[in-house]
């Protein structure tokens, strides 16, 4: 390897460039290639930098985010009738309703692709650069209990509050005893207005009352949950049922 190509990887690794350090050999051929100027070498330079930080800004963010497998909307089977169309999703992707703070509720039975349309619309938040988050209810219960006790906890609690979306998915899959629901109430009504939620059920408005055995609380919390909020009521049958595998032949 050519001396000074060896020397500007080690100044690149000095100064964490990464994506210079990594593909300077192919920047390098590219430039004798088209016989650019130093101006256009010192752009594929910078360039490379910027695109691989965000790629990287990206990955660190989706891990953090927790996304389930299948949350590539771009894979999304609009073949399978479910009631929310190609435009109206489409519609969605652009995520203009995260600037105003706006909700979306997913409502639906078990199996018709709640889960992938939030995970995908929270994968596509993160592309814009927003700050995402995907949670189950059963998660985000753990994390409510556990805040006062435990550290991790605590931090993933702090790092919620910061988030400018959060998909809760399953909610009121279970009942919450008083103190949980109380709560869960306080957390909702933390974010409200600062961030925008995707929240994924099966259940009625009305049976929210009986998960939370208390109307007061169920009350108080649709009214945040709804305020600013699409409802996109989801139907037909289980997408996982009618295309379960076999181990025979």
């Amino acid at each position: 390897m050519d001396t000074k190509t060896q020397t500007i990887k080690q100044y690149a690794a000095q100064l964490r460039l990464g994506g210079i350090q990594d593909q300077l050999d192919q920047l390098i051929q590219k430039a004798s290639e088209e016989q650019c100027s130093y101006l256009d070498f010192s752009l594929y330079l910078l360039q490379t930098e910027i695109t691989q930080r965000s790629l990287r800004d990206l990955e660190r963010r989706t891990r953090a985010a927790k996304l389930p497998p299948n949350h590539d909307l771009d894979q999304y089977d609009y073949a399978f009738q479910s009631g929310i169309g190609k435009q109206q999703l489409m519609q969605l992707r652009e995520c203009q309703w995260l600037e105003q703070n706006y909700n979306i509720v997913l409502m639906g039975p078990s199996g018709i692709g709640k889960t992938m349309i939030a995970a995908g619309l929270c994968f596509d938040a993160l592309k814009l650069g927003y700050k995402a988050y995907f949670r189950t209810m059963e998660q985000i219960n753990e994390i409510l209990i556990m805040k006062d006790i435990t550290r991790s906890a605590l931090i993933e609690y702090n790092k919620l509050l910061t988030a400018n979306l959060l998909v809760i998915d399953d909610i009121m899959m279970f009942a919450l005893e008083k103190k949980q629901a109380v709560q869960f109430f306080n957390f909702i009504n933390h974010l409200h207005e600062r961030a925008s939620f995707i929240v994924t059920t099966n259940k009625s408005p009305q049976e929210w009352v009986k998960m939370l055995d208390d109307e007061v609380i169920a009350t108080a919390l649709l009214d945040r949950i709804l305020f600013h909020c699409e409802v996109v009521r989801l139907s037909g049958n289980s997408y996982r049922l009618e295309n379960r595998k076999t181990i025979f032949n």
